[in-house]
């Protein structure tokens, strides 16, 4: 075995003590969302994929999205923001955030806000109509 490949398997090893999220934590001074999700995608990992797009429609954030494989040590879905876990399957929330957890957890970090919001704001805006007037009908 030459050097490297040992050198690669001890980094491998070692990636569990590590347990932060893989990759950047911070780019261009702002905190990154990431996202591991499962292979192939499963539902409860599109929640989170939602809730990141949401997000980006009202915040200026990087968001990362990663497959399990390139984060063996975590458990998908998992969500971190900046170096925080704030999600993780069978740990905290099952893997699952919501937006306004993710909400109050930006705005205390103060990310700054989007000039105006993206149009997926605009769609919800139009689906929480739509389920309001179902729940009025019954």
């Amino acid at each position: 075995m030459n050097r490297l490949t040992r050198f690669l398997s001890l980094v491998l090893l070692a990636a569990p003590a590590f347990a932060g999220p893989p990759g950047n934590t911070v780019i261009e001074g702002q905190k990154v969302l990431t996202l591991v999700v499962r292979e192939p995608p499963a539902l409860r990992c599109n929640n989170n994929m939602q809730i990141a797009a949401e997000l980006n429609n009202l915040y200026k954030i990087p968001i990362v999205v990663l497959p399990a494989s390139l984060a063996p040590w975590s458990k998908a879905p998992a969500v971190y923001y900046g170096d925080q876990l704030i999600a993780e399957d069978t740990g905290d929330f099952n893997g699952m955030v919501g937006l306004a957890q993710m909400v109050d957890v930006i705005e205390i970090e103060g990310a700054p806000k989007q000039e105006r919001g993206g149009r997926l704001t605009e769609v919800k805006k139009e689906h929480e109509a739509l389920k309001a007037a179902i729940k009025g009908s019954n």
